[in-house]
């Protein structure tokens, strides 16, 4: 029996291999999470030179895969050892191998989370296409999620691919048909930008970023535009308990901004395995 016949019919083995595969996507992420907002800040201190005239200083190689990973710390270079997800750190016991500081408890909560979620994935929808076009989706939403948090960016790097992505998947009826994919990408954007222009005019005020409406524009692209009243509800319902409660628990301003990613983020999350039982439950009560 082939590895793939062995996936194909053994559903444990299935899962349990794209949970580990979900495990090292989520190291991954943490690299991407981590790198993709400062390699915009160069491009955009690039920009800023040449607008000024400036000439461009030479700069070392920083993208995904150069420089090596190095301590925060001590610059102590990463092995690959180092590197294994979840081992290393529980083996390293949250600390440097050098320099013995602790290392952040996110780079583990997040390739837990990934191969949980990537299992889960490989659970509800089984051994099929539409699986491993959903694992790009999820995966792309935890990194533009936990961005999001650090630096209330949404990389159009991320979201603007996810977009044509989605179309791409629903060519053939993936999540939804063409026509409703297009509309959902159409009216995910406008949604959120008519939202931001009322506030706007209102209260002279920003309420949301233009990531937000692309990567509404993203959710509906892959989910359809039946999904989106869904997908904002829960997103803002989220949103507000969450919000508030920071505001009572860290006594936050009211003018402190709170990135609206992550909601939207989770809502897209609900509405991917149960935003049609969701929606047939509730229009079955008319």
């Amino acid at each position: 029996m082939s590895f793939i016949a062995l996936l194909q019919d053994t559903p444990t083995t299935f899962i349990a291999f794209v949970s580990v595969i979900g495990l090292m996507m989520g190291s991954f992420l943490n690299v991407v999470i981590y790198r993709l907002p400062k390699m915009m800040e160069r491009t955009w201190q690039q920009q800023c030179a040449e607008l000024r005239g400036e000439s461009e200083k030479e700069l070392t190689a920083f993208n995904l895969a150069t420089p090596r990973s190095v301590c925060p710390h001590c610059g102590h270079t990463i092995s690959i050892l180092e590197n294994i997800p979840i081992i290393s750190y529980l083996a390293l016991r949250g600390r440097c191998s050098k320099c013995h500081d602790r290392i952040s408890i996110r780079y583990p909560i997040v390739e837990v989370f990934t191969g949980l979620l990537s299992g889960f994935v490989a659970w509800h929808f089984g051994f099929a296409f539409i699986t491993f076009a959903t694992l790009i989706f999820v995966w792309a939403l935890i990194a533009l999620a936990v961005i999001d948090i650090d630096t209330q960016l949404l990389p159009d790097d991320i979201t603007l691919p996810l977009v044509w992505i989605g179309l791409l998947v629903n060519m053939k009826g993936g999540f939804t048909d063409i026509n409703s994919a297009v509309i959902g990408a159409v009216a995910g954007y406008l949604c959120l930008w008519l939202v931001y222009w009322g506030f706007k005019l209102i209260t002279g005020k920003e309420g949301m970023g233009y990531g937000d409406f692309k990567l509404l524009a993203a959710i509906g692209a892959w989910l359809g535009w039946s999904i989106l009243p869904l997908v904002i509800l829960f997103s803002s319902l989220v949103g507000t308990v969450v919000g508030v409660g920071l505001m009572i628990a860290a006594k936050l301003k009211k003018n402190i901004p709170i990135p609206f990613g992550p909601y939207l983020v989770g809502g897209a999350l609900i509405a991917l395995f149960w935003g049609q039982q969701i929606n047939h439950a509730y229009f079955g009560l008319f």
